[in-house]
C-alpha cells in the first residue's frame, strides 16, 4: 500500500522518539465521517478509548487487513492526517450480539454502557451496510480489538 509522505514522516519521527521497531500494518481513521473520526481520535488520545470493533463483512469488502496482536497502526484524524500510533494487544472474534460490557466500556464512547455501544454501533453498521451494499444483522461476526497508544505519549489532562 502507498502512504503519503506525511504518514511516512510521522512514522519515522515516532520510531526515532520511541522504542517502536519494524513497520506499521495500516493507517486509518476510526469512524465513517470526519467529525466522528475526530471525536474518536480525541478519546484515543485521552486514553479513554482502548478498543475498537470491526465488522468482518465491512473489513472484507473494504480490503482492510485483519488486526494482529503486536502490530502497529497509525490513526488518522478527520482530514486524513496522522495523529497517533496504536499497538494491538488483543484480538478476538465474536458475533455482534455477543459483545460484552467490558468491551463496550473499553470502546470509551458515550456513557460506556453496553446499551449505548449497541445503539451507536448498530447505527454505524447500518450506514456502512447501505454504503457497501449489505444489510446489517446483529448475528454478523465482528473483530474485537484492544490496543494501547504508543505514540504520542499520553499525558494527564490532555
Amino acid at each position: 500500500m502507498r502512504y503519503s509522505k506525511e504518514i511516512l514522516h510521522f512514522w519515522g519521527k515516532a520510531k526515532k522518539e520511541t522504542s517502536i521497531r519494524g513497520e506499521f500494518q495500516d493507517a486509518w481513521g476510526l469512524g465513517d465521517h470526519p467529525q466522528l473520526m475526530d471525536e474518536l481520535l480525541a478519546l484515543v488520545l485521552k486514553g479513554k478509548k482502548t478498543a475498537a470493533t470491526t465488522l468482518v463483512k465491512e473489513m472484507e469488502l473494504e480490503g482492510w487487513p485483519e488486526p494482529r496482536v503486536g502490530e502497529y497502526n497509525i490513526i488518522l484524524d478527520g482530514s486524513g492526517r496522522p495523529q497517533a500510533i496504536i499497538r494491538t494487544v488483543r484480538v478476538r472474534r465474536a458475533r455482534f450480539c455477543e459483545v460484552d460490557e467490558e468491551h463496550a466500556w473499553c470502546e470509551g464512547e458515550d456513557d460506556q454502557t453496553l446499551e449505548s455501544y449497541r445503539r451507536e454501533h448498530v447505527a454505524y453498521y447500518r450506514r456502512r451496510g447501505k454504503a457497501l451494499g449489505f444489510t446489517f444483522d446483529e448475528n454478523m461476526e465482528v473483530i474485537l480489538e484492544r490496543f494501547k497508544v504508543t505514540y504520542p505519549p499520553l499525558t494527564k489532562g490532555r
